[in-house]
C-alpha cells in the first residue's frame, strides 16, 4: 500500500509524515520530495550500509530548511507561518532520528538532532493559540516533562486527554496523532515523556517499566489537582506500544472516564517475535542464554541495518544481552490483569497491522467492562499500524465515541 522505499521502516515513516499533514505536521510536497530524493539516490547510498546516513541527511536537511523558514517568519512578524514551520521542522527532525543508530558517532548525532527537534517543538508550543504550558509532573524522585495544550477561551474546567506516546515516537507525532484533534474538539491535551520515552531516555537515561500504572497515576494526580481540568472527564489515549501502556494502567487506575488504545496490545513481545521467527523463539524458550546470545550477535554483525533497528528498539529497555532483553520484554503483558479493567475502552483494529496482528481482537475479548472495537480498512485508506494515512477517519470515529462517553455535545 503506497510503496515508496524497499526499507519497511523508512517507508512507514513516510506514510506517517504524509498523514501528519492533516494536522499541519508536514507538507505533502516536502515529504514527497524527500522520499523521492532517498529513492533516487545512487545505488551505493541506498544499500544497507548507506541507507541510514542517506535517510538522516535527507530529513535533517529538510528539517533545517523548515527551521530557517520558521525563524525568518518569526523575525518578520508572521506568527502563524512561524508556528506552522516550527511544527514541520520538529516533525522532520523526529523523522531523521529514526536512523540515528545506523550512522557513525550515534550519541553525538542523537544529542544534536534531538535538541533541534525539541527546540522546534518548544517554539511551536509557545506560539500556539493559546500558548501551551510547559509542565513538570511529579514522579518518584524526579519529574516527567510535558506540555498542556488547550483551546482558545478562558481557564474553565475542561475534559482532558492524557496523550500516551509509544515506544520511540517523537512528541510532534503524539501531537498530530492525538493532541491536535483533542484540542480542536474543546479538550485539553497533556503530552508527556514517560520512562524510556524521548527526553527521559535520551537526556536522563530513564528506561521503560512494565507497571505503567505507576506512571499514569502520578499524571492523573497532577491533573485532578488543577482548577482548569475536569477531573470527572479524564481520558487516557495511547498510540503504538501505548496499546499496552493504556490497558495496563487501566487495570489499576480507575479515575479515568474513558480510554483509547491504538491498537490493542496484549503482549509487547509479539512484535519482536514476528521479526525474529519461530526458530529463534524456540531457542529462547529453551533457556539457553549463551547460545541464543551468540546466534543473535552473529546475525546482528552480518546485517548493519538489522543491528541498527535492534539498537533503536532495545535502547528504551536498557538491557544489552539479547536473551535478557527478550526476557524483560516478555514481562510487558496485560493478560494477567485484563480482568481488572472497568474503564470504557475503545480499541482500534486496523487492517494490515504489522506489529501486533490480531492483538486488538484478543484484548477486546479479554475485557469484562464496556468496550468498543473499531476497525479501519485499506479500502477506506485507513489501514496499517496507527492508521497513518487515515487520520480524518480515525479522528471522527474515535473522538465521536469519546464525546458520547463523556456526555459532550456534538461540537465537543
Amino acid at each position: 500500500m503506497f510503496r515508496f522505499l524497499e526499507n519497511d521502516q523508512f517507508n512507514y515513516e513516510i506514510l506517517l509524515a504524509l498523514g501528519s499533514a492533516w494536522r499541519q505536521g508536514a507538507d505533502v510536497g516536502e515529504v514527497l520530495a524527500a522520499a523521492s530524493a532517498v529513492a533516487r539516490a545512487p545505488s551505493p547510498e541506498r544499500t544497507s550500509d548507506g541507507a541510514a546516513a542517506l535517510w538522516m541527511s535527507t530529513w535533517t536537511a529538510l528539517a533545517r530548511t523548515a527551521h530557517a523558514q520558521a525563524e525568518k517568519c518569526a523575525a518578520d512578524g508572521h506568527p502563524v507561518s512561524a508556528r506552522q514551520a516550527f511544527l514541520r521542522a520538529a516533525g522532520y527532525f523526529g523523522t531523521a532520528l529514526v536512523a540515528v543508530d545506523g550512522v557513525p558517532d550515534t550519541e553525538a548525532r542523537l544529542r544534536e538532532l534531538f535538541a533541534a527537534h525539541r527546540d522546534c517543538f518548544d517554539r511551536f508550543a509557545a506560539a500556539a493559540d493559546p500558548p501551551a504550558e510547559r509542565v513538570a509532573v511529579p514522579y518518584e524522585d524526579r519529574t516527567l516533562p510535558g506540555y498542556l495544550f488547550g483551546p482558545p477561551g478562558g481557564p474553565e474546567r475542561l475534559p482532558t486527554v492524557i496523550v500516551n506516546n509509544g515506544s520511540d515516537g517523537p512528541v510532534s507525532a503524539a501531537w498530530t496523532l492525538l493532541g491536535a484533534p483533542a484540542v480542536a474538539r474543546g479538550y485539553r491535551a497533556l503530552l508527556f515523556d514517560g520512562p524510556g520515552q524521548q527526553s527521559m531516555l535520551f537526556e536522563h537515561g530513564v528506561t521503560f517499566r512494565p507497571d505503567w500504572e505507576n506512571v499514569i497515576t502520578p499524571v492523573v494526580d497532577f491533573l485532578v489537582a488543577r482548577p482548569d481540568v475536569d477531573a470527572e472527564r479524564l481520558v487516557l489515549a495511547g498510540i503504538s506500544q501505548a496499546g499496552y501502556w493504556v490497558p495496563r494502567a487501566l487495570a489499576f487506575e480507575h479515575r479515568l472516564a474513558a480510554a483509547v488504545a491504538d491498537p490493542g496490545v496484549v503482549e509487547v513481545a509479539e512484535s519482536w517475535w514476528h521479526q525474529l521467527g519461530p526458530d529463534l523463539r524456540a531457542l529462547w524458550e529453551s533457556g539457553d542464554r549463551d547460545t541464543f546470545d551468540r546466534v543473535m550477535n552473529e546475525a546482528l554483525e552480518e546485517s548493519p541495518a538489522l543491528a541498527a533497528t535492534w539498537r533503536w528498539r532495545a535502547a528504551p529497555y536498557g538491557v544489552d544481552s539479547p536473551f535478557d532483553l527478550l526476557t524483560e520484554v516478555a514481562e510487558y503483558t496485560v493478560a494477567p490483569v485484563a480482568h481488572r479493567i472497568t474503564t470504557p475502552l475503545l480499541i482500534t483494529d486496523p487492517e494490515g497491522e504489522h506489529f501486533w496482528p490480531g492483538a486488538s481482537q484478543r484484548l477486546y475479548d479479554a475485557l469484562p467492562g464496556p468496550k468498543e472495537l473499531v476497525r479501519f480498512t485499506e479500502a477506506e485508506g485507513a489501514a496499517l499500524h496507527c492508521e497513518p494515512l487515515g487520520r480524518a477517519v480515525f479522528e471522527q470515529r474515535v473522538f465521536d465515541w469519546l464525546d458520547a462517553r463523556l456526555g459532550l455535545g456534538a461540537d465537543g
